[in-house]
């Protein structure tokens, strides 16, 4: 159901504002409404600029929790503000001390993994760096060539260069290495080696022993370094573990408080010059229970004063929606809000949905065992976390299982139960006209018959509510089109159990007088609203225009009542599927394959109950919120959101 709201405002000394927040408006949940905005006709109203002083030290608290291990619950909410303030502070000077040792170890790992990067196409060669750099009368060269270049430089080597290669490593595009050369043929050979994309590394001349060795000094470093910053990490978690009471409850707190200041950007001031106290003035919408517990609570508090100003939705606008209903149909919000929060003059269909959301997934889906699955796996997954949609798939299980005992089927074994009711495949009935057909289809039918006329007279009670002339009585939906669908759908029962039809005179009053109402719907809702207002178009062009509406009316009325086939269709359709896995799997022959039984379940189970639920989320959507439901509303959103 839509919870009625109030609309209030609440003013009193603009340095009472934090104590009014802290006291009263925390405990319950208003959406606040711009005061300066929505208050135009007060003079003198100024927004409040002030600086939040508690949403730096909140992000310190909110990343310091984020650090703590899960499974903390015990909460220490003693300190004072100031206590906070300064614990928050104190903590934060220790984490960054500790953050600035990481960095450096950081800083020293990173260079210490480029040098490594550096060095290790060498560590085949086997030569004292800390030598080779220092010859007197020699020079060594380390880089690398090209594959293709390579092979020019043995042949140069070998011919014409005085110099030696020693090989490193080599992969896929270069081979690494270095070449020794006397100080006399240097400027030759450099050139050759340039002339052959020869790309020069350097190598820094602090290393001892070859490559190997310094190769193996810097990945001790490495390591090193990672065991440091290790136990950096260690000693942050034990410093945010030895702390977590106090930060959990200064977290907790200083939300609390961020919140309540923030207040002010939703708040308005007064400027009354420098010899009179300011006041705070704050405006929003309340639900009614909320507002007279408020009241009733502050009624001897000479700071504050509140005023609920009475259809104050008539000048500002429509209130918010705020849903409240039974936990058994509160998951069933999610699909609301999916299509759209009702408006505050329209009916809450969120039990509606839930009761025939389920009703015809059961009926379309009707397995004991496998919506014994969904409601287990549903019922587990929102009990842990909470969500919405898993709520909904296990009553849908329980749903699933209710029909499953009416149709007499577990897991698609059919001779396992008797069926109470009837078996969806095997049951036909002989219709007049039509012959003989599958009986589900026609309860399917009829059941979406009754479900049409049920949203008809829903239409009706929304019409009424937003005293909407011409939706209550002349539209498709309404008083006329409840008249003309259900002397139809009279007719169509009376003729198909074999009693007699309504003559023509009744046929003429039934279904004449509701075409007339629907072609003339506009003129007739001016004359009845006393609005005289003169028609656009010609006669002629308005007949015409009346006469497609209708056809489209009359088409409309005819697919939304065939739509419901897909329930008998699915219910079968179910039955039909699981005899063949269990075909497949040998279940038929008396041998079944337990692993092809589980498998083939699981997968129908899964995909089958996916299309089941979107094509009820479709019937719901399509066929019946289209005839009576806008989704208008606008969601209630509290500044201070309270979790039950």
């Amino acid at each position: 159901m839509i919870v009625k709201m109030k609309f209030l405002s609440i003013s009193g000394p603009r340095i009472d504002i934090d104590r009014v927040c802290e006291k009263y408006l925390s405990k319950y949940e208003m959406q606040l409404e711009n005061a300066v905005t929505e208050l135009k006709t007060t003079d003198n109203l100024l927004p409040f600029v002030e600086v939040n002083p508690y949403k730096d030290a909140l992000a310190k608290a909110e990343q310091f929790a984020a650090l703590l291990p899960e499974g903390m619950p015990h909460v220490d909410q003693n300190m004072s503000k100031d206590e906070m303030l300064a614990f928050i502070r104190e903590l934060n000077h220790d984490y960054l001390d500790l953050q600035e040792k990481k960095e450096l170890l950081n800083k020293k790992e990173d260079e210490a993994k480029e040098k490594f990067k550096v060095l290790e196409p060498f560590t085949p060669l086997n030569l004292d760096l800390h030598k080779t750099m220092r010859y007197k009368y020699m020079k060594i060269r380390f880089g690398r060539i090209g594959l293709d270049h390579y092979k020019k430089l043995e042949k140069y080597l070998f011919d014409d260069l005085q110099a030696v290669f020693l090989e490193g490593t080599r992969n896929e595009n270069y081979v690494y290495g270095c070449y020794f050369v006397s100080n006399a043929d240097t400027s030759k050979v450099d050139s050759a080696f340039n002339s052959l994309h020869f790309e020069r590394i350097t190598i820094p001349p602090e290393y001892i022993g070859t490559p190997k060795d310094a190769c193996g000094s810097m990945q001790k470093s490495i390591d090193d370094a990672r065991k440091e910053k290790d136990e950096i990490d260690r000693q942050i978690e034990e410093l945010m573990s030895s702390r977590a009471a106090k930060l959990l409850g200064a977290r907790k707190r200083l939300e609390e408080l961020s919140n309540n200041f923030d207040v002010r950007k939703m708040a308005a001031r007064t400027d009354v010059g420098d010899n009179k106290e300011d006041y705070y003035i704050l405006c929003g919408w309340m639900g009614e229970a909320d507002v007279a517990a408020l009241l009733e609570e502050s009624k001897d508090d000479d700071r504050v004063f509140i005023v609920v100003e009475e259809d104050r939705e008539k000048f500002f606008g429509d209130p918010p929606t705020k849903l409240k209903n039974p936990k058994f149909f509160k998951p069933f919000e999610l699909f609301i809000q999916m299509y759209g929060l009702p408006a505050h003059d329209e009916l809450d269909p969120t039990m509606f949905v839930a009761l025939t959301y389920t009703f015809i997934f059961g009926a379309m889906f009707g397995d004991v065992g496998q919506g014994f699955c969904l409601f287990a796996l549903g019922g587990l997954i929102y009990l842990k976390k909470k969500m919405n949609l898993a709520g909904i798939v296990s009553i849908a299980g329980i749903f699933s299982m209710i029909f499953g005992v009416m149709f007499g089927s577990v897991f698609g074994f059919e001779d396992v139960i008797p069926a109470i009711w009837l078996r969806p495949v095997e049951a036909m009935t002989n219709l007049p006209f039509i012959g003989q057909l599958n009986t589900v289809f026609i309860i399917a039918i009829a059941f979406g018959m009754a479900l049409n006329i049920l949203v008809m007279i829903f239409q009706i009670a929304n019409a009424a509510k937003a005293h909407d002339t011409e939706n209550l009585w002349f539209s498709t939906n309404g008083v006329a089109g409840l008249v003309f669908y259900g002397f139809l759908v009279l007719t169509v029962v009376l003729y198909m159990t074999g009693h007699k039809v309504p003559g023509n005179i009744l046929m003429v009053i039934f279904l004449g007088i509701p075409v007339l109402l629907f072609v003339f719907k506009e003129p007739l809702t001016n004359l009845v609203e006393h609005n005289h207002k003169k028609m656009e178009e010609s006669k002629a062009m308005f007949l015409v225009q009346g006469f497609f509406e209708l056809f489209e009316t009359l088409l409309s009325y005819f697919s939304n009542t065939l739509s419901y086939v897909r329930i008998g269709a699915f219910a079968v359709s179910h039955a039909a599927i699981m005899e063949v896995v269990l075909m497949l799997s040998g279940a038929e022959s008396g041998t079944p394959n337990l692993f092809g039984v589980i498998f083939g379940n699981a997968v129908v189970c899964a995909l089958e109950g996916l299309i089941v639920g979107i094509q009820v989320l479709r019937l719901e959507y399509y066929e019946m919120f289209s005839r009576f439901y806008k989704g208008s509303g606008r969601e209630f959103k509290p500044f201070n959101k309270q979790t039950k």
